[in-house]
């Protein structure tokens, strides 16, 4: 058996299935598996566009959807599991973009990614604060962002939902020691991070993560990206390095048969065989939350989780 997992098939405990001596390393010094775009696995084909979308592709989309909607379908999908799914594969860090609806009277949110997903925010989350219910000593990390048509009454709304479902769980961003032993003992699950003002006005909101987006479309930029970013060193804190890979609109329109996750796959064994050689840790050099796309039909999780045992 691996040294560091008692059970290296099943990563919906692996926090509390950590050897003990990682128990008391910061969680900015892990090795975090990490889902970009996170609940992209449920657009709603037929929504509206986002109101950020430029004109020219506004007017596209209302002229040639018949062309416009598959693009997107293939394109803007980065996972297809499901929260629940890609919490029992071991993600802890989740990218969620948030928008409001342009002309919907009512106050529901949404997710986004360059469309409106079927699931609403505070279902959603709900379901993850009842998943954290039955795995008491997993911790996640929300990165709550984007928030289109959002205005002051609607993020004082949301974050009182979010106080009110996560309770007790949510982390304050004053805490001091941040490890898996002192969060256990203080009962906290959820480190919540909110990129908007508002977070200055709630102790149990944390600033926005830096994300390290390469906007390339291969693993080789990829991955040179990544390596001039180590080498200026990393943060203080919590940080991202996104494994995604990004095409423009030409190369969209141009390839036809290729998706994102065509793409993805074709680049996998390099992306793979860099991730294999990098480590958490204090040193600059070093990674914390790794975030991919298409998290389950790769084995992503399992290579990042692995990466901890360096650190004995």
């Amino acid at each position: 058996m691996d040294p560091i997992l008692k059970d290296d098939i099943n990563h919906e405990d692996w926090m509390s299935c950590l050897q003990e001596k990682l128990w008391d390393v910061p969680l900015t010094h892990l090795s975090i598996p990490g889902s970009h775009d996170a609940m992209s696995y449920c657009l709603d084909i037929t929504s509206p566009l986002l109101r950020s979308e430029s004109d020219t592709f506004r007017l596209l989309d209302g002229v040639f959807c018949c062309f416009t909607r598959p693009a997107i379908r293939r394109w803007a999908t980065t996972q297809v599991q499901n929260i629940v799914e890609q919490l029992t594969a071991g993600i802890r860090y989740f990218d969620l973009r948030i928008a409001h609806k342009q002309y919907d009277s009512s106050n529901e949110l949404y997710f986004t990614h360059v469309i409106y997903t079927h699931a609403m925010v505070i279902e959603t989350l709900q379901t993850v604060a009842s998943w954290l219910e039955s795995h008491p000593k997993e911790i996640i990390i929300l990165a709550c962002s984007h928030f289109e048509g959002l205005d002051y009454k609607m993020h004082e709304e949301l974050i009182y939902s979010l106080k009110k479902i996560f309770g007790s769980k949510l982390c304050p961003h004053n805490e001091a020691l941040l490890t898996l032993r002192s969060l256990w003992s203080s009962g906290y699950q959820v480190v919540l991070s909110y990129d908007d003002q508002s977070v200055s006005r709630h102790k149990e909101l944390w600033l926005a993560i830096p994300y390290l987006w390469a906007n390339k479309p291969n693993a080789e930029e990829l991955i040179y990206y990544l390596e001039c970013q180590k080498r200026l060193g990393r943060p203080e804190g919590f940080f991202v390095a996104g494994l995604n890979l990004t095409t423009d609109r030409c190369f969209i329109a141009s390839h036809p048969r290729v998706s994102l996750r065509t793409l993805t796959m074709e680049n996998w064994n390099h992306v793979k065989k860099w991730l294999e050689d990098q480590k958490p840790g204090a040193e600059p050099t070093c990674l914390n939350i790794i975030a991919g796309d298409f998290i389950g039909p790769v084995p992503f999780c399992s290579l990042v989780i692995a990466l901890n045992k360096k650190l004995l």
